[in-house]
This record gives C-alpha cells, sequence and structure tokens, in this order.
C-alpha cells in the first residue's frame, strides 16, 4: 500500500494535518511500502482503509516497493521534470529558495521561489483571517481563455517545513514522480531525525 499522487495532495496538503492527514503522511515515512495486513498498525489506524481506497488517496501494490535511496540533491531534479508537460519545474522552500530546478535558468527559478514565499506569506495572512482556501494552489494565465496554465504553484508541507513546486506549462500532478519526490523529502528527513 502507497499513497496515490492525489493522496499525496490531500495528505500532504495542509500545514496543520488533521489525524487522518497525519495517519497517510506515515506511509512515506517508512523506508518501503506496507503490506495490507500492516496497515493496521499504530498510527494508521487512524486513517480508515475502506474511505482511503475509496477517495482513491491510497492503492494497492504488486509487490514490495523501496522508497528512493539516494541523495535528496541527486534526486529532486529526476523527479520534478515528468511533473511538467515541458520538463520545466522548481522546488522551493515555503521562505523562497530555490531547492533546485529542471529546464530553468537559474534567474528565473530564483524570481518563481521569490513568489512562492510571497504566496505564502499572503496564505498564512489569509488562514489567520479564516480563509483557507488560500492554502491551495496559485495558478498563472498567458491564455485569456483560461485554459492552460503558463505557471503553477502547488505548496505541501512535509513534517512542518513548507515547500512550492512551481510548474511551468501544464502540470503534470496525477504523476506517480510526485510520490517519489515527497517520500523522498520524508526519507531524508528520517535520516536526520534524532532518536532518544
Amino acid at each position: 500500500m502507497t499513497l496515490t499522487p492525489q493522496g499525496v495532495l490531500h495528505a500532504f496538503g495542509t500545514p496543520e494535518p488533521d489525524a487522518q492527514q497525519q495517519a497517510l503522511q506515515a506511509l512515506l515515512s517508512q523506508p518501503r511500502a506496507i503490506s495490507k495486513a500492516e496497515w493496521g498498525g499504530t498510527q494508521l489506524a487512524n486513517a480508515d482503509l475502506p474511505q482511503c481506497l475509496k477517495n482513491q488517496w491510497v492503492q494497492s501494490l504488486a509487490h514490495a516497493v523501496n522508497g528512493p535511496d539516494t541523495r535528496l540533491s541527486d534526486f529532486i531534479r529526476h523527479v520534478i521534470a515528468p511533473i511538467s508537460g515541458t520538463r520545466r519545474a522548481v522546488l522551493a522552500s515555503d521562505s523562497g529558495f530555490c531547492l533546485d530546478r529542471i529546464g530553468i535558468a537559474q534567474e528565473e527559478a530564483d524570481a518563481v521561489s521569490a513568489a512562492a514565499a510571497d504566496f505564502s506569506e499572503y496564505a498564512r495572512r489569509q488562514s489567520r483571517r479564516g480563509w483557507h482556501a488560500a492554502n491551495r494552489y496559485v495558478a498563472f494565465y498567458d491564455d485569456p481563455m483560461l485554459l492552460m496554465p503558463a505557471w503553477t504553484f502547488v505548496p505541501f508541507w512535509v513534517a512542518g517545513a513548507g515547500y512550492w513546486l512551481i510548474i511551468a506549462g501544464e502540470p503534470l500532478l496525477n504523476n506517480l514522480a510526485l510520490v517519489e519526490l515527497v517520500w523522498g523529502i520524508c526519507l531524508a528527513g528520517n535520516r536526520f531525525r534524532s532518536e532518544f
């Protein structure tokens, strides 16, 4: 069992996850995908498996799958490229730092990363006012028909740290590369977590 791309967007799509979202996040904190028999484990008991399957947040796998086991810096550009129809994307921190990019000049990547930081601050301000929809996605269009975004900004949070996936051209979010990206970030964070 592992998260689907839709499951990643649901589970990691808010800075303050509820119990079910935290349980779903636990799926990507493991070095390998769990079996259906392991689902009833401690934290996963908070996520209702039938509901998760119905909402297509999780999927059964035919065989065991290991999580990404590589340096994050060597890994990011390979998993963010397929999320863009033009293979142009940036991964940024919510504080505005470009963590990696593919197909985009450094200067432009820095500019859209700074814009992501501005959106993060805007979303926090609106949340304090009671409007939580600002924590979702942002898109910019060159076409007045608004058919295909020129830029799409997708926020997500892993272990309290905010990230923005900034996609040039057509966003291909229904892609297992999104699961791999978030799984890789989760596992990288686990490597540095102290055990007391």
